[in-house]
Order: structure tokens, then C-alpha cells, then sequence
């Protein structure tokens, strides 16, 4: 075990040192080579934290009460997304080097089905209602629709530009993906599968990630090519808010307890925000180890995971938690 405070590199440019409110509670080992990961998620119910390990094409499952890994996943090319659906009992992974989405049964670990989508499948959401899986086309300029029932392709939704991440709001049942080559945010309705609005965001460049805070009515919208996370009213349809991140900001994950933001970037820095209601403040910035653009957060326990792809030769989970204050 370690226990250190985590602080960060230098900022971008090079001058003022900033820390981020966190402990390192464990460096627990990962499986495979020292290439590089992508997305994960959490399963609450077995308590498993499904990692996309991309270099190596497999899905990687840790067990975060025992902190050491139970299983991978093979035949996951190049994998990108990963979502767990405990509804569902079952976990959906994107594999852009097939150009297909990946369905796993969570009991067994075994892949249930194989499914096509567009040129590079990324991001992906589940809206409930509509029985239906979004999957962003990143180079395709589209959403791939499944029916998670069937595991089949059921629609394409053309989105008119590159597409970054799409996720589900459970405010209003509609889905929004990033239109990151066109400073858009496109709003998709399940029912119809029909984009029914275009929200414009001014000041963003490269819009890719992207989290809803459905309670607050805010959406937070991650900008690769300029570092910066806008905060985007769903009520007014408006930006409200921008702040400076890490270069390449990437994943997002919202623990709901504190309130707390985290926006993983491609620097390996990440940015943490406290989010109170509908009011957004910075809380620190801060390098957790190299190439820490991946993070997903416990509620539960309100512990943070950091894949870290080489960690003194190996790959490593970085396990954080907040710091106690003195």
C-alpha cells in the first residue's frame, strides 16, 4: 500500500505547481503490456471496474474489493469504449480496429454478440426506455443505434461532422453527442431516432468528452484542441461557464457525494471540480502518473482509478481517494 498526497507537474506553460486533493491509497498491478488504456466503467453489483486496455485488444475486469484483476476479455480490437449495464447484466465495448461493438454477458465474461457500426466506434450510451445503445462514429460523422434486446444495429444517425463522446440524459430521455468538428452539441430524440436540435457551443474546439449532471441541468463538455471544459445550461441551451484543463481533456466521471468533477486529460493532468447545485468551482489540477487520461470514480467509496499504462516498466491501477484535510 502507499499513502502520498498527489502533486502535479507543471502547468502547461510551464511555471506555477497546483495539487489535487487526493491520496494514493494503492499502485494495484494490471494485466498485459505497458500499451496504452482507454475508457472504463464500474459495475456496482460485483464490484468490478471494466478497463479498456486498446494496445492490447482486450477488456480488462479488476475487482475493486479485492484490488487485483479476475479476468480479461480477449478478441476486443482495438478497444475504445466500455459500458456496463447492471440492468442488463451485460457490458458493451467498442472495437475500432473491426468497426463493431462488443456485447459481454457481466456473469459469465463471455462475448454474447458481435455488432457493426460506423467508421470508428467510440463513445457509447444506454437509453433505458427506448431498449437502445448509442454508439458515437468518431471518424464516421454518425451514431450506430442497437437494439440491446436483439443485439442487433436497428438505425445510423447521421450527425454531419466528427462525432466525440454521446451520452444519455435521464432528464429529458433524449441522447447528446458531441459534434466536435462543428462546435455542436446534437440532441437526439430514442423515440425517433431524429436529431431535433443543434446546440452551439461557443468557444469550443474539438469538443469530445462530455458528462450530464441530470439533476442540475448542466452538461459538461470537454474541449481537446483548446484545453478547456465548458459548462453548458440544458435549461437556457447556453454555455455559462468555461475553465482551463489539462492538454487534450478526454474522460470525465462525476462523483455525486462531494460533487466532484473529474476531467482526465491526454498531458496525463487532471482537473477537478467541485459542482453544488448548478454553481462550478475549480478545485486543483494535478498529474496522478503518466499518461492518467482515464479516470472513472466509485460512488461508493468515492475512490478514483487511474490506469496508468507504464508505471516503472508495468501497468498499474492508480487508486485515489480524497485527502483528509489537516
Amino acid at each position: 500500500m502507499v499513502l502520498a498526497l498527489l502533486i502535479s507537474a507543471s502547468t502547461a506553460c510551464g511555471q506555477a505547481k497546483l495539487s489535487l486533493p487526493l491520496t494514493t491509497v494503492a499502485d494495484a498491478p494490471l494485466t498485459g503490456r505497458t500499451t496504452r488504456w482507454d475508457y472504463a466503467s464500474l459495475e456496482p453489483i460485483r464490484h468490478h471496474l471494466f478497463l479498456a486496455h486498446l494496445g492490447d485488444g482486450v477488456v480488462t475486469v479488476f475487482d475493486t474489493r479485492r484490488q487485483r484483476v479476475v479476468a480479461d476479455i480477449p478478441g476486443v480490437n482495438q478497444v475504445h469504449g466500455v459500458l456496463a449495464i447492471p440492468d442488463l447484466d451485460r457490458v458493451y465495448a467498442s472495437a475500432t480496429g473491426t468497426d463493431e461493438v462488443v456485447a459481454i454477458d457481466a456473469t459469465s465474461l463471455k462475448i454474447l454478440a458481435r455488432v457493426p457500426t460506423g467508421d470508428y466506434p467510440d463513445g457509447m450510451a444506454y437509453a433505458p426506455e427506448a431498449h437502445k445503445l448509442y454508439v458515437s462514429n468518431e471518424h464516421g460523422g454518425s451514431d450506430t443505434v442497437i437494439d440491446v434486446r436483439s443485439n442487433r444495429r436497428v438505425g445510423t444517425i447521421a450527425l454531419g461532422g466528427e462525432v466525440g463522446n454521446t451520452q444519455y440524459d435521464p432528464g429529458s430521455g433524449h441522447v447528446f453527442a458531441n459534434v466536435q468538428t462543428r462546435a455542436e452539441l446534437a440532441e437526439i430524440d430514442p423515440a425517433t431516432d431524429k436529431v431535433v436540435a443543434r446546440i452551439r457551443l461557443p468557444g469550443a474546439r474539438g469538443n469530445h468528452g462530455l458528462y450530464i449532471d441530470a439533476p442540475a441541468r448542466l452538461a459538461f463538455i470537454a474541449c481537446e484542441d483548446n484545453a478547456t471544459l465548458l459548462v453548458l445550461d440544458l435549461r437556457s441551451r447556453r454555455v455559462v461557464a468555461s475553465f482551463e484543463t489539462g492538454d487534450g481533456p478526454d474522460v470525465l466521471a462525476f462523483d455525486p457525494g462531494p460533487g466532484w468533477l473529474y476531467v482526465a486529460s491526454e498531458s496525463g493532468e487532471v482537473a477537478l471540480f467541485e459542482v453544488k447545485g448548478r454553481h462550478v468551482r475549480a478545485l486543483g489540477r494535478g498529474a496522478p502518473g503518466p499518461n492518467a487520461h482515464v479516470v472513472a470514480v466509485d460512488p461508493a467509496t468515492h475512490r478514483a482509478y487511474f490506469p496508468l499504462k507504464d508505471w516503472n516498466g508495468k501497468p498499474v491501477l492508480r487508486i485515489t481517494a480524497p485527502a483528509v484535510p489537516k
